[in-house]
């Protein structure tokens, strides 16, 4: 069975993104973190995927969640 992609958005200095980041670590889920404050179209992206523009967002496989999960 094949996991689905985990995209993490997050902001330097978000104390919500760290638990999010702790978190999947400790459990060993491999993600991809998207530092939103360094590209706008990954805040573009974010808001498309969440509906929302304040991270984090966990988007696993079509599934988006904001905030800690």
């Amino acid at each position: 069975m094949t996991l689905p992609a985990v995209t993490l958005y997050t902001t330097p200095g978000c104390s919500a993104c760290a638990a999010v980041k702790r978190y999947l670590d400790a459990e060993g889920v491999p993600y991809t973190e998207k530092d939103v404050t360094q590209n706008e179209a990954w805040v573009d992206e974010m808001k498309r995927l969440s509906g929302v523009r304040i991270a984090p967002v966990t988007v696993v496989g079509d599934r988006a969640f904001y905030g800690t999960f």
